[in-house]
């Protein structure tokens, strides 16, 4: 595929990222979306992306009869993030983007396989499935903060402290794998993990108000004006 700088470059324009593997991520994906066949669609790797939510969900509950079927849930995160990282890029790489219906469509995709991947969890902590509960909240609360930011600055921004997605997968199947050998590895992660998603979420949510109050002072600057 013969595809200019210019396109290249486009497969980020679209999202603000910050987060610490940026780099060796953008490189991945152009590579990836270079010799992606082209009967491959945008929508394909979306649904991939759920599938791949699915699988960590069957690992985790074949994990109740054997920790080394957590094996699975690891590959499942990776078809995951094949599938979300790379629905998008390769629109914008083709110079074929649908801005408002991929946006859309990924949001209610990430939604969906935040429910299943939580779904998992709770199933696999018999005795502690609130963590599981409180976790999916936390991360869902992350989300409706990046829309907000979103509506408020028009900036997309989808990484906190240069933390984003990518890096949790990767930590997550570092615990998984943990997991097999170490019982409680996972659902010390998943209270840990809780208490940092609150504590950087009330940060990003103080952030987000001020914005908000700060773009009102300035609409009504220039509509006194």
């Amino acid at each position: 595929m013969n595809t200019s700088t210019s396109d290249k470059k486009s497969i980020a324009s679209d999202r603000k990222r910050e987060n610490y593997l940026k780099n060796a991520e953008y490189t991945t994906i152009t590579y990836l979306c270079s010799i992606m066949p082209k009967w491959v669609k945008p929508d394909m790797l979306t649904a991939l992306g759920v599938i791949g939510a699915v699988i960590v969900f069957v690992g985790l509950q074949l994990a109740l009869t054997h920790k080394a079927y957590l094996l699975i849930s690891i590959l499942g995160l990776a078809i995951h993030w094949f599938g979300d990282s790379l629905d998008g890029r390769i629109a914008y790489y083709r110079n074929t983007p649908r801005k408002w219906y991929g946006w859309a469509l990924d949001i209610h995709a990430d939604w969906l396989a935040i429910i299943i991947i939580g779904l998992g969890f709770y199933f696999y902590f018999p005795y502690y499935n609130f963590v599981a509960f409180l976790f999916v909240a936390a991360y869902g609360g992350s989300m409706i903060i990046a829309l907000l930011r979103y509506k408020i600055n028009n900036k997309y921004i989808i990484d906190s402290n240069n933390f984003g997605p990518t890096e949790l997968r990767i930590v997550l199947s570092a615990v998984l794998f943990l997991e097999i050998f170490l019982p409680h590895v996972l659902l010390g992660f998943g209270i840990i993990g809780t208490i940092v998603l609150v504590l950087v979420n009330t940060m990003d949510s103080i952030g987000v108000l001020k914005a908000g109050d700060f773009r009102d002072l300035e609409e009504k600057k220039v509509q006194l004006t």
